[in-house]
């Protein structure tokens, strides 16, 4: 699920780094990633909670970048919309705590994740949406 937020996410951002002056309604925005206008405003509301858009209600309205895209790093996106979950998941069953491995391997998997989450948001903190932008 992280996976499929962040480039969501991902996809908004650049998309309002290239069009900074402009106020994106969510059906262009959808648009361009070719999903549901409601999915696009799910991301929208946490991109506005973490301070990285601003939203205008009306006929002219839409969303826009409160920040420079040179200020925004592409972890920065990864770390909110991530939240407190991580990349990878545990299974939704409890494991047997009479088994030598049930016992142990929660603890054993979350360190694992953690240390992947960390790669990832290492490897992101190297590249701007600035940076991102100017592919396209």
């Amino acid at each position: 699920m992280v996976k499929t937020r962040f480039s969501i996410a991902l996809h908004i951002m650049t998309l309002l780094s290239i069009y900074q002056e402009d106020w994106l309604p969510s059906t262009t925005i959808a648009g361009s990633l070719n999903i549901n206008p409601v999915l696009v405003r799910k991301e929208l509301v946490t991109l506005k909670e973490g301070g990285f858009i601003e939203s205008k209600e009306g006929k002219n309205g839409g969303v826009r970048l409160l920040k420079a895209p040179s200020k925004i790093l592409l972890s920065d996106i990864f770390n909110l919309v991530k939240g407190p979950d991580t990349v990878l998941s545990k299974l939704k069953n409890t494991p047997n705590p009479s088994c030598r491995v049930g016992k142990q391997i929660n603890d054993k998997l979350t360190a694992v994740m953690s240390t992947i989450d960390n790669a990832i948001s290492n490897e992101l903190n190297k590249q701007t949406l600035e940076e991102f932008k100017n592919r396209f």
